[in-house]
């Protein structure tokens, strides 16, 4: 340079003007540098420009040549004194300016001359070479490539002998996961160097034939074993005959444990131990024996016993169970498991704020400035290193906690369960089956759900700290706004937290009330039908849902708040911190701002998550209170009975002193009991109605709390309840009981109890599946089965509480001969009973009143010194007083021979000449396959026909720009380094981000808001639409389907179709336009980028269809297998008194924990199953990332934009998780989806007819005669069975009362049914006063129609609401009907009268009070028409009488008046009169 100023230099002919002289200057590098002096162009030089660096004074001469734009240029070492960036500027420039001039170029530098089109070599003068860069040095490049050759040609020479010698006699058919992955690896470098050549060639317009050879060889080489890898060995013709019968044998579920157990360290590692599951459900549909069994670790045999022994050494001998013991037992039952997800934790989240750490390193090594030889390629082997590490503890992070929580959820189901077998029956009467059963199936899930936030409060310290170390490198003492800041929002986050949690509370404790209405509907479904109160049971499950949606809203607009403050939080942190910066003149560059972004965009995730933790940790505290508060209830006292062995020489088999029992504190039920049973006697208990006879067997049992006394039982015992309880399933399972199979002791017993026949009319015999608690049996059949159950036992102490009431008089003479009199002679026998017939065979009869016994002897000496037992007495021969006339000595041969025939030929079943048939109950419908798009369809439509979803995905598209154009803008206007000037003031750059970000977080509110909407309006849809469905379906849906079915749909589907399923469905749609979103601004820097993640996806797809298959039926397993473990212990809590008087505890403690099991196991697949996908996403999708790394180092540096660059790193590192997070809410929401699969297919249960038909509507006043006139009426229950009613024909006379009578299983309840419609005719009418029931709609049949069922019913609430559900009547009116059914004096005796509660199925009060409320209800309704199905069957002679007193009393084989019925000898009901007199008369001869 000359002394002079900057223009002379440039411009010394001063033929260029100003404007010229700028733009040289701009092009070469030295605009700004020029403009930031005072006097511009006129800046001074000194003699020879040492007032100029060497590397300025260089780009001066560049400038000088720009301007001149001569056609031959010459380079003398140009860029000798400039760095490598420089270097790379000057050459793009000269390029771009001087493409058509000669370019002669000198250089040392051989970079400067690579991209010369030839090059000439000189040597002392002498030319050397002249040809292409390409050309040049061709011999030793032929060697090498040809070398290169050769070892492929070898190595794959050798690779294909060793395949085809080690696996052609192989059975294997997959080739090992190692060489399948080295295979995918060679293929995406083979790729990689085929795309490199293209660009290279379109670059120089030459490339050796030999890179071409070697590379097009090596792409359809790698891809032919791609295809090999991905699609298996193939298999000759004998091993696809073979496989079934192979895969049967390998895979029997059943039989094998898991090989999670034995897997080594590599598969433990991978997730390989899953992958011969994985690919049989590729194959076909997988079942629940398809699952080999848990290890013992992981099963509740494993964990409960760690859980209970810990409890027990907690409590000591104080039976209360406080939170802190329940969690050091559940700490102590999954330790192993939470210490290696802890370092997990630890290593996730040091490996993932290495990236973070790293990006400006990056950035500056791409600016030039890199401090040692190949520091690029060992950045991005950090990059990989810590990537790969961060993936790996990642999934077996999640692994662990879930596989810890779903042990701690089986222990804690098996010690509710157990607890529920031992609670005594005061404490039970505190808790609802439903709100108990809600401890196993909601509070014991929440519990295992913490699991996932187990390790989040020590892990945001953790994140918070390094976070914070990361900013401070970057920003300096600047940083310390960034922890205000963050703090700040941690702050802001607690009242929304708290809003979250309160709303949560309200939601569960909602839900538990509609849960628990819902339970108690549908084990009554036939009642509310019988009585019509279906709609008004509906309409009030629909105000609870009221109640639950209202909580709902909140608790999820709350959310979509919270979404708003979680992308709201690194802008507001961001502007704090670079706002201080720039306050504090901390100079911005793009590496430091690109390091905190993504140090930030970590660290969103603990500031947003910390209160959802925080609630969780709530929430899990209240349901470890819950539970913990339950298992602190008190047991039944272990010490009320003492037991002793049988021995014959026994002083007493049962004995009582001096004993005082009571349900409740407040007073003695029974007072000053004393007994003394023999072996081998009989003892009747006989008393009115409420006298205390049930509770003398229940404080016999042990059952009843006992204040003082003592009970000594000798030998094993048995009871029957008066109630029947049945188990769901067969009714062979139910009469053995858990003994072994003695097929001559089996038989007598069915003989005994009059089964035979009934077994020989059921298609399966005793194989026959009893649906739940025996709906698919009479009444009669129910008690039979409960009595045979009992006999089979063959125990030493029997006690039975009335069973013979639910039978006829000739099965019930039949059941006390054969059985009391018969099979258990030899026996001792305690029953109670209303029968005075049976009193006489009694050694001892005890009289029951107000608690205490105030008679006991013979029958006959008691007969003669007692008033108590006289009005009963009384009761029954006043009953009997209309028989009078009749002899049964006398009655005639046919008759008689009709009585000994036993059962009708009729039944209410079917008949031997029925159609095969299949069972009642089947197992579980689930759907199989693909989960369909048309559910996917119906989801998104339900709520306002769809048009929300558009609307959700035009916001993410608008924030994920907006997003991306707020880190653009950062890296963009930020210098790459000090000594570059930065593009805009610090304001205007603060300013457009926040403008950028703000936008970016309103838009995803405005998301969140219409993906809440969409799922809040579809939940509540969905959940009336079944409702409605369940409540207008047929009763022989009920039948036919287990309550647990239900509940499950109405518990855990809805509530994952209210919280979960449009918030899944959304954020798979959204993560793909992210993943889109990421590749795009990679590819902005490097597009070959776009290249490589093309087969990375299709690869990433494959993977997810192939584990799809197993994934969705391992979640419909889930769903499939949870129902029979509710219902396990609907039916354990239901029946824990006939449980325990047959020591039958242990059995079903280990059929709950075969079930629980059975529940784990695809839960515990499932998890692995994922993290198997998981794994091998990431693995796959880390080579996107490191592609772009490795052609980012290795392109020459300058000639990408630095800071553009470190954004594209800066997404890509999200860009595996994010990719796999894509597959992964695919998979998700397929599983999820299946919640909405479930409930659709309640949506379509076909309905009874309508409740009303508008256009044949009866009068008000209808009807008016109550004559009901039956023409030739046949009935069947199935279009496929036989009919049950065969052509009937009578008329009931109006307001005359019509006595309906016949052998158990005659038909007698079909023909009440059809009456009601339960039951639609096949053939035939059924007339009501002239009007055809057909015609009109069931609400106008039924609300007209009375009924006192036999199973009398109560629902928990008040006496008041038990007797006008549909508040109808004035309380005078109730007390009016209660006197009537001789209830009033009792119900005005307790504190509240009508208000007095009613327990969950009227518990607290007897079964013969139950009968009498169900006899107020048809009192207040007044029909014209009542029916009394076995109305009085549960009370005494003398309130039977009363009661049809009141009434003025209760066909059909025979149908007339008694009194001819009873003339003609030969009729059957003359046969039934005959055996119930006959009875009589012969036990008061006893």
């Amino acid at each position: 340079m000359f002394e002079g100023t900057v223009r002379t230099n440039l411009d010394h002919l001063e033929e260029h003007t100003d404007e010229h002289i700028w733009k040289a200057l701009g092009k070469c590098q030295l605009g700004d540098e020029i403009r930031r002096k005072a006097e511009k162009l006129d800046s001074p030089v000194c003699e020879n420009g040492e007032n100029w660096s060497v590397g300025q004074r260089r780009l001066v001469c560049v400038g000088r040549v720009l301007m001149r734009k001569s056609k031959i240029l010459v380079l003398d070492e140009a860029t000798a004194s400039v760095d490598t960036e420089t270097d790379n500027l000057i050459q793009q420039t000269l390029k771009h300016h001087f493409s058509d001039s000669t370019v002669i170029t000198i250089a040392h530098r051989i970079t400067s001359v690579l991209d010369c089109d030839m090059v000439l070599l000189l040597d002392n003068g002498i030319l050397k070479e002249y040809d292409s860069p390409e050309r040049n040095g061709g011999s030793d490049e032929k060697i090498l490539t040809l070398t290169d050759l050769g070892v492929k040609t070898l190595s794959w020479l050798s690779l294909y002998i060793f395949l085809q010698t080690h696996f052609s006699n192989s059975r294997e058919t997959k080739y090992p996961l190692v060489l399948r992955l080295w295979w995918g690896f060679f293929f995406t470098i083979s790729c990689y160097c085929l795309v490199a050549d293209i660009v290279y060639f379109k670059k120089h317009h030459s490339l050796s034939i030999l890179f071409w050879a070697s590379d097009v060889v090596s792409v359809v080489v790698a891809l032919i074993l791609c295809c090999i890898a991905f699609s298996g060995k193939n298999k000759d013709g004998d091993t696809v005959l073979q496989e079934p019968l192979l895969l049967n044998e390998s895979l029997k579920g059943e039989e094998t444990t898991t090989p999670y157990e034995k897997a080594g360290v590599f598969s433990l590692l991978t997730f390989s131990w899953i992958s011969c599951m994985i690919s049989l459900g590729q194959k076909r549909t997988l079942n629940l024996e398809d699952l080999p069994q848990l290890a013992i670790s992981d099963s509740v045999r494993g964990g409960f016993p760690i859980l209970n022994d810990c409890l027990e050494a907690s409590c000591g001998e104080i039976n209360r169970v406080t939170t802190i013991m329940l969690v050091k037992g559940l700490v102590k039952t999954t330790r192993a498991e939470i210490a290696i997800s802890a370092v997990c934790v630890f290593v996730y989240t040091l490996s993932s704020y290495v990236g973070p750490y790293l990006i400006d390193s990056l950035v500056q090594y791409l600016n030039g400035r890199g401090d040692f030889k190949n520091e690029g390629y060992a950045l991005v082997s950090a990059f990989f290193v810590a990537k790969l590490l961060e993936s790996f503890a990642q999934r077996h992070w999640v692994f662990k906690v879930q596989q810890a929580g779903n042990r701690a959820r089986a222990a804690l189901v098996a010690k509710v369960y157990n607890k529920g077998l031992t609670l005594s029956c005061q404490s039970k009467q505190g808790r609802t089956t439903g709100e108990i059963i809600n401890l196993m199936s909601v509070d014991a899930e929440r519990i295992s759900d913490f699991a996932w936030y187990l390790h989040d409060p020590w892990m945001v310290v953790l994140q918070v700290v390094l976070a914070l170390i990361i900013l401070y490198r970057a920003l300096g003492v600047a940083s310390v706004a960034g922890v205000v800041a963050t703090f700040l929002l941690m702050l802001v986050n607690f009242p929304l937290g708290k809003l979250e949690q309160r709303f949560q509370e309200g939601l569960m404790k909602s839900k538990d009330k509609r849960m628990k209405s819902t339970s108690e509907v549908l084990k009554n479904m036939r009642i509310l039908k019988l009585q019509d109160w279906e709609m008004k049971f509906l309409s009030k499950i629909q105000d609870l849902r009221s109640v639950e949606t209202g909580w709902l809203g909140k608790y999820l607009y709350t959310s979509a708040v919270s979404t708003l403050v979680f992308w709201i939080a690194p802008t507001f942190v961001s502007l704090l911190t670079f706002g201080s910066c720039v306050l504090m003149g901390v100079p911005l560059e793009s590496g430091k701002i690109l390091s905190a972004l993504a140090t930030l965009r970590i660290l969103q995730e603990p500031i947003y998550n910390l209160p959802d933790a925080i609630s969780m940790i709530v929430q899990t505290k209240v349901s470890l209170d819950r539970i913990a508060s339950f298992l602190s209830l008190d047991d039944l006292q272990e010490d009320v009975v003492e037991s002793l062995p049988f021995s014959s020489s026994a002083a007493a088999a049962v004995e009582v002193i001096n004993g005082n029992f009571s349900w409740d504190a407040s007073s003695p039920t029974l007072r000053e009991i004393n007994l003394r049973v023999s072996c081998g006697m009989r003892v009747a208990v006989c008393g009115t109605v409420g006298s205390g006879k049930s509770s003398l067997l229940a404080c016999i049992l042990g059952e009843m709390p006992k204040i003082s006394g003592l009970i000594r039982l000798s030998g094993t015992k048995a009871y029957v309840a008066q109630s029947a309880w049945i188990q769901s399933g067969k009714i062979e399972e139910n009469i053995l009981f858990g003994k072994e199979m003695d097929r001559q002791w089996y038989n007598r017993v069915l003989e005994a109890c009059c089964l035979n026949r009934d077994l020989e009319i059921l298609a399966f015999g005793d194989q026959t599946v009893v649906g739940e608690r025996g709906i698919n049996l009479s009444g009669g059949q129910k008690q039979r089965i409960q009595i045979a159950r009992a006999l089979y036992q063959d125990a030493d102490i029997y006690l039975f509480d009335d069973p013979f009431s639910a039978v006829d008089a000739h099965t019930g003479t039949h059941l006390f001969n054969e059985c009391i009199m018969g099979l258990l002679d030899s026996k001792t026998v305690i029953y109670v009973t209303h029968q005075v017939e049976f009193l006489p065979a009694a050694d001892l009869v005890l009289v029951m009143k107000n608690g205490e016994i105030t008679q006991a002897g013979k029958y006959n000496d008691i007969l003669k010194s007692g008033s108590d037992f006289m009005e009963l007495v009384g009761a029954h021969e006043e009953a009997l007083s209309s028989l009078e006339s009749i002899d049964a000595t006398t009655l005639p041969k046919p008759a008689m021979q009709k009585l000994e025939q036993g059962a009708d030929d009729e039944n209410d079943g079917v008949d031997n000449g029925g159609e095969a048939k299949g069972q009642l109950v089947q197992e579980e419908e689930r759907e199989r396959g693909n989960v369909g798009l048309s559910v996917y369809w119906k989801y998104i439509t339900t709520a306002y026909s769809g048009v929300l979803a558009p609307v959700a995905l035009l916001a993410q598209i608008m924030f994920l720009l907006l997003q991306i154009g707020s880190n653009y803008w950062m890296a963009w206007a930020t210098p790459a380094s000090k000594t570059v000037a930065p593009r805009v003031k610090g304001s205007i750059l603060i300013l457009v981000y926040v403008l950028l970000s703000v936008g970016a977080a309103l838009c995803t509110f405005g998301r969140a808001l219409t993906v809440v909407t969409i799922g809040y309006k579809t939940a509540n849809i969905l959940f009336n639409k079944m409702h409605l469905c369940i409540f207008r379906a047929p009763m022989s849906f009920f039948d036919s389907t287990p309550s647990g079915r239900v509940l499950s749909r109405a518990s855990t589907d809805q509530s994952s179709v209210d919280l979960r399923v449009a918030s899944i469905m959304g954020q798979f749609a959204f993560s793909i336009l992210q993943v889109l979103g990421i590749i795009a601004v990679m590819s902005q820097v490097a597009w070959q980028v776009f290249i490589i993640f093309i087969p990375v996806f299709c690869i990433c797809m494959w993977l997810q269809r192939y584990y799809i298959g197993a994934a969705r039926e391992l979640a419909r397993l889930c769903g499939v297998s949870k129902a029979p473990v509710i219902q396990h212990f609907s039916e354990t809590l239901s029946g824990a008194i006939t449980i325990r008087s047959f020591d039958q505890e242990s059995r079903f403690r280990d059929t709950s924990m075969r079930l629980i099991d059975a529940y784990s196991r695809p839960q515990f697949h499932s998890v692995a199953a994922m993290q198997w996908l998981c794994v091998r996403l990431q693995a796959v999708s880390l080579v996107t990332f490191a592609s772009a790394l490795i052609f980012l180092v290795s392109v020459p540096r300058g000639t990408i934009d630095a800071g553009i660059a470190g954004l594209a790193v800066t997404y890509g590192l999200t860009l595996n998780l994010m990719q796999t997070w894509v597959v992964q809410s695919l998979c998700y929401m397929e599983n999820t989806v299946v919640s909405v699969e479930r409930i659709l297919q309640f949506t379509c249960i076909p309905s009874e007819p309508p409740l009303v038909v508008e256009a044949n509507r009866p009068e008000s006043s209808w009807p008016m005669q109550g004559e009901v006139s039956i023409q030739d009426l046949q009935v069947r229950y199935g279009p496929h069975m036989p009919f049950v009613l065969r052509g009937l024909t009578c008329t009931f006379f109006g307001g005359k009362r019509t006595g309906i009578v016949g052998r158990t299983g005659s038909g007698k309840s079909t023909l009440i049914q059809t009456l009601f419609r339960i039951v639609e005719p096949t053939i035939g009418h059924i007339l009501i006063d002239g009007i055809d029931i057909l015609s009109i709609g069931l609400h106008d049949l039924r609300s007209r129609l009375s009924i006192i069922p036999q199973d009398p019913t109560m629902f928990e609430g008040t006496v008041r609401t038990n007797l006008d559900p549909l508040e109808e009547h004035t309380d005078e009116q109730i007390w009016e009907a209660l006197d009537k059914c001789q209830l009033g004096d009792e119900i005005r005796r307790k504190t509240e009268k009508l208000d007095s509660p009613v327990c969950e199925n009227g518990e607290n009060w007897s079964v013969g009070q139950r009968q009498l409320v169900c006899l107020g209800r048809v009192l207040l309704r007044r029909s014209k028409v009542l029916v009394l199905d076995e109305a009085t069957a549960s009370v005494d002679t003398a309130t039977d009488n009363l009661i049809q007193q009141t009434l003025k009393h209760r066909l059909v084989k025979e149908y007339d008046s008694p009194e001819k019925l009873l003339e003609e000898k030969t009729s059957s009901f003359a046969a039934l009169v005959a055996e119930y007199s006959m009875r009589s008369t012969t036990s008061s001869t006893l």
